[in-house]
């Protein structure tokens, strides 16, 4: 067991160790240990709360959704501008962009917001929550856990070792398409009489899986070709987006082509 322990804390120390320096001190980014926490903490919340909610009635939270749906509108906007303006300003490029690692005010400035956009993982994990107070489990599927829980996971690999670069593109890409996701889900928080409204849903869906075949498409060809970014961490995301493919193209076709085909 001492060895073991001992394994284990040399482990932590080479994962802290060769971080980015420029990074470590910010919340959340320094350790694994407190994101570990979280995601156990996350899968205990999906196992129990369900059980706590079987006799109880479901909670209102008409007013706490509309406010936290246009917040993350507004958090979304906020990380969309600046990973577009400072990518553009720094003259990223899209096919290949190594990590600037330096302390200038461009290379901190796109390392902030990918600090923000992996905290805004963290705060998306609310999503479950609400579900289940609510008692609308049938909403915490498999593809729901997974997709939340894991993001915790990349984006804090992705800010603790690469907050920059390549990263750019799949924060660009994401906050996109979250801004115009929790407008939809802002807007279906209002009431019933909305849903004339949200004839788009199934689009929403559409445009979240042409984010992954982009960022399959995009990592895959850094992957295979020569570019001054960790190969390991392309490799990572290429794997992540197959899975993301499949879950979401099966949800596609049984929310939209199978129940069609069944009425």
């Amino acid at each position: 067991m001492a060895s073991l322990w001992q394994s284990l804390e040399a482990a932590h120390q080479k994962i802290v160790d060769n971080g980015d320096k420029r990074t470590d001190p910010w919340l959340l980014v320094y350790s694994p240990i407190p994101v570990a926490f979280l995601f156990l903490l996350y899968l205990g919340v999906v196992w129990l709360g369900p059980r706590l909610m079987r006799n109880r009635q479901p909670v209102d939270l008409k007013v706490v959704l509309i406010v936290y749906n246009f917040a993350m509108v507004g958090l979304s906007a906020y990380m969309f501008h600046e990973f577009l303006v400072t990518s553009w300003l720094s003259s990223y490029s899209f096919l290949c962009q190594p990590v600037d690692y330096s302390t200038s005010p461009l290379a901190m400035r796109m390392a902030r917001v990918c600090w923000w956009f992996f905290f805004s993982k963290i705060i998306e994990l609310s999503d479950t929550i609400f579900f289940i107070l609510r008692k609308k489990d049938s909403q915490v599927t498999f593809l729901h856990v997974y997709h939340h829980a894991t993001m915790i996971f990349n984006w804090w690999l992705g800010v603790k070792y690469v907050a920059g670069g390549q990263s750019f593109f799949i924060g660009l890409l994401n906050t996109f398409v979250h801004i115009i996701m929790y407008s939809y889900y802002g807007l279906a928080a209002i009431g019933p009489h909305m849903q004339k409204y949200l004839w788009w849903k199934r689009y929403l869906t559409s445009l979240q899986l042409v984010q992954f075949v982009m960022f399959l498409l995009h990592t895959g060809h850094n992957l295979f070709t020569d570019c001054d970014f960790p190969d390991s961490m392309n490799a990572f995301v290429f794997g992540y987006c197959v899975t993301l493919i499949i879950l979401f193209s099966n949800f596609y076709y049984q929310s939209y082509v199978n129940k069609k085909k069944k009425k």
